[in-house]
């Protein structure tokens, strides 16, 4: 897909908007996030041009994520955090404000108020074998 020039992830990885560059690939760019929730908080982005994540082909989504593990080193090296979170957003409604593809390494002390809301819930009898088996039918067709 043809790069959007108003995209500002697509400008940043073709060097046209400047940012605090960790790592660059031939696919691939990482930064510091210029609005990070906790310091040292990094983007990891493709250089190709994808709105969300299932528009990427499986070799796309393999090079961009093969650097997760080293970034997430780099991390916990740099910063002196406990943990990290990886966060990867698609669509507005899950919180994507960049219509390209990013993953967020979000470094994590105790008691540094980001906080999670994990409101898990149960599904009722029958749920969740329905859904089983409609995931077998969506990924075997």
């Amino acid at each position: 897909m043809a790069a959007p020039t108003s995209c500002i992830f697509c400008r940043i990885a073709g060097g046209a908007v400047p940012a605090k560059f960790v790592l660059q690939t031939e696919g691939a760019v990482a930064f510091l996030d210029s609005g990070p929730l906790a310091e040292g908080h990094l983007l990891l982005v493709p250089k190709t041009h994808a709105a969300r994540l299932e528009e990427m082909t499986p070799d796309a989504v393999a090079e961009i994520t093969r650097l997760l593990p080293a970034l997430a080193r780099a991390l916990l090296q740099v910063t002196g955090a406990e943990g990290f979170n990886v966060l990867q957003n698609n669509g507005a409604v899950s919180g994507q404000s960049v219509d390209h593809v990013h993953f967020h390494l979000i470094p994590r002390r105790s008691g540094d108020g980001l906080g999670y809301r994990w409101l898990a819930g149960q599904y009722p009898p029958g749920r969740a074998e329905d859904l089983q088996e409609r995931y077998r039918r969506a990924l075997s067709g």
